[in-house]
């Protein structure tokens, strides 16, 4: 069980939704038939692949959902009981969402790492049921001494419980005095039958009966950072590397690349990720922009991974040492920025694996080793693993090296390709890990169909990357975004990369500088997780001819750049990234991943949508709502009318209400339509903050 970190004496929950925690009594057991008395289904949070967990990182808000009905009219109630890790037990009254449906939810934000179980309960609601019969009865003078004496009876009987507070005993005693007296006429008795204190006493402390408990499942919670947070992405060897006299170009280090983290730290960035930093294999060694002719200096791919100084478990000794590795990820942790290396599960020719272990990779008739491919790419450098001969042989040694990793303060790995190695290896991986390391978070970079993306995430991945870079249109990105939100978000947590070493897309490559903050401006406002590949900053949008990489890819070459005097000449995005960041660590609502609810406009290319935090939610306790306008063409001017449904945020549909711009600072009263225009070269995103009275 993972020890709890909250202050003792505090709850690891968040929820309007809570009531006192009772006994759940006797139930209506399940024995001949399938269903229950008060029938259950469709729990939510679920997963649909295999038999595995749903999860949720600590502080998310989470609906907790069901399906529950019963015969007749007669009214029920939902609750979902929930134990923490550490044996805390808390019950929560879910509401009828009233859609025809007999869908019942509630909003939980989690705090307390581990699994954590929760069931849900479904009852008869006597006091519902009486409340609505009698209110409709008596208001049309129909059997109202019977639904009086009726009303009268139930309070006598919750005013024997004597769990309830002595105030609120007497309250209902003097409401069932007052039911039974004739002196009291039908118009004040329906006074009662609708007074909104009673009700909310029965709902918290509800009279049932029929009680129907559902399974028993489980929830895991994984720590904030599996789940929020800003990466970035650099190449070690490029930060501090030097043209020499002759013309060749000497390696960053750990070292100087320590040089670099007060800026990355300084755009408010969290986490940043390493490419493979272990040894460069020479044999078949890549060349510049991926040829086959590498000339001398060339550095090679760090994909590449393994020569004869060594293989996964070394540095690079251009690099340094493990020792300055070690170095550098305390010198990160010093600036709040936590280090993910990469876990590339292939060999160089030179790897000594290749030598140790023919077993492990694919040999073909001629008795060579077949070479990567992704058609039409292809990977002379790199042999792929094979799993099928030798499973616990690389089993065992995948384990020694991601332990031997997260032993030099490495908690975060970021997975190479994962869906072309077996899908049960790495649920058997990260459950293995994570037993032991808890915190220990793993990103899979898997672009690929579906269903494998989907079964990866299940699997235990804590992140996924995404096909974000390739939604660009306004109807694409409201299903994508909606999509993560609502229909994956119990399994997949994506990352939400602008752009890779790999993916310069033709919205970059075309779209000029007001692409980058388009997409910078999405990317960290529409989801928890996003990330950022060095050089975005610097609004690189050049592509190698025929393709979506970068020229002069940074996979095949050092890359010079400087940070410092881009800025000094305002030719970097880097202070519109601090400020993202800034917005995001200001605004709860933006890290969290279920809450979005997309909105209208009248132009086909301004996306609109809203995040939105209840302050029961919220660790300040306060509400929090950001809207989010962006033109997403970034070669046009946009002027259209925007529609929202303010009740999201518990605005009324008509009312005014104030609205900052986070960007600019201007303030608006907006309502529930409103004009605006975005010009893509100046102001194309408006991220507003709804300053709603709390």
């Amino acid at each position: 069980m993972v020890t709890s970190k909250r202050a003792a004496g505090s709850r690891p929950w968040r929820s309007a939704s809570s009531v006192p925690v009772r006994d759940a009594g006797p139930s209506q057991s399940r024995r001949d038939t399938v269903s229950g008395r008060i029938p259950l289904a469709l729990p939510f949070p679920s997963v649909p692949w295999g038999d595995y967990r749903p999860k949720a990182f600590a502080g998310e808000a989470i609906p907790f959902r069901t399906t529950a009905f019963r015969e007749g009219h007669d009214r029920i109630g939902v609750h979902v009981r929930l134990t923490s890790p550490s044996g805390d037990v808390s019950l929560h009254r879910l509401s009828s969402l009233e859609d025809g449906f007999d869908r019942w939810a509630t909003t939980i934000a989690l705090l307390e790492q581990g699994v954590w179980r929760f069931r849900f309960e479904g009852f008869a609601d006597e006091f519902a049921t009486w409340e609505h019969a009698a209110d409709v009865k008596i208001e049309a003078g129909v059997d109202t001494a019977l639904m009086r004496e009726l009303g009268a009876g139930l309070f006598d009987r919750a005013i024997a419980e004597k769990s309830r507070p002595i105030a609120e005993r007497r309250v209902l005693q003097n409401a069932a005095v007052a039911l039974r007296d004739g002196a009291v006429d039908d118009a004040a008795a329906l006074e009662l039958i609708r007074d909104p204190s009673i009700a909310a006493y029965f709902a918290a402390r509800p009279l049932q009966s029929l009680l129907t408990v559902g399974a028993d499942l489980e929830l895991l919670v994984e720590r904030e950072r599996a789940g929020a947070g800003a990466w970035y992405e650099f190449f070690p060897r490029s930060e501090g590397a030097r043209r020499l006299k002759d013309g060749t170009i000497k390696s960053g280090t750990f070292r100087t690349a320590v040089k670099r983290l007060p800026g990355v730290a300084a755009m408010g960035f969290d986490v940043l990720y390493l490419p493979p930093v272990h040894p460069i294999g020479r044999i078949n060694r890549k060349g510049r922009n991926n040829t086959l002719d590498p000339r001398p200096g060339d550095p090679g791919s760090p994909w590449a991974i393994g020569a004869e100084e060594g293989g996964h478990d070394a540095v690079h000794p251009d690099l340094g040492t493990l020792a300055d590795f070690r170095a550098f990820v305390r010198a990160a942790r010093a600036e709040g920025v936590e280090v993910a290396i990469d876990l590339a599960l292939q060999a160089a020719p030179d790897h000594p694996w290749v030598a140790a272990h023919p077993e492990w990779f694919t040999t073909l008739p001629d008795g060579s080793i077949a070479y990567a491919e992704n058609p039409p790419k292809k990977y002379q450098d790199i042999y792929p693993v094979n799993f099928d001969n030798d499973p616990e042989g690389l089993r065992t040694e995948v384990l020694r090296i991601v332990r031997h990793w997260i032993a030099q303060g490495v908690n975060i790995f970021r997975v190479d390709n994962p869906h072309t190695k077996p899908l049960q290896f790495w649920e058997w991986l990260i459950a293995t890990v994570t037993a032991e390391s808890p915190d220990v978070v793993f990103l899979a970079e898997a672009f690929t169909r579906p269903a494998p993306m989907q079964s990866l995430a299940s699997a235990g991945f804590q992140q996924s990357y995404t096909y974000f870079t390739w939604r660009n249109t306004k109807v694409e990105l409201e299903g994508f975004l909606s999509g993560l939100a609502h229909e994956t978000a119990d399994f997949v947590r994506p990352n939400l990369f602008v752009n890779t070493p790999d993916i310069l897309t033709e919205y970059l490559q075309f779209g000029g500088r007001p692409a980058y903050r388009i997409r910078a401006a999405i990317a960290a406002t529409a989801a928890p997780t996003y990330g950022v590949y060095a050089g975005y900053e610097l609004y690189e949008n050049v592509a190698r001819p025929g393709s979506e990489e970068n020229i002069d890819n940074e996979k095949y070459e050092y890359k010079l750049r400087d940070w410092a005097g881009a800025q000094e000449r305002g030719e970097s995005l880097a202070p519109f990234l601090a400020r993202l960041n800034e917005i995001r660590r200001e605004h709860p609502a933006l890290r969290q991943l279920r809450n979005i609810s997309i909105h209208w406009s009248d132009d086909d290319a301004i996306l609109v949508y809203a995040k939105h935090l209840d302050g029961a939610l919220s660790s300040s306790g306060r509400s929090d709502t950001v809207i989010v306008v962006v033109n997403t063409d970034p070669h046009s001017v946009r002027q259209t009318m925007v529609h929202l449904d303010t009740r999201v945020w518990g605005v009324p549909p008509g009312e005014p209400f104030e609205v900052e711009d986070l960007l600019t600072g201007a303030q608006w009263t907006w309502s529930d339509h409103n004009f605006v225009m975005l010009d893509a070269f100046a102001e194309p995103v408006h991220i507003l903050h709804v300053k709603v009275p709390q």
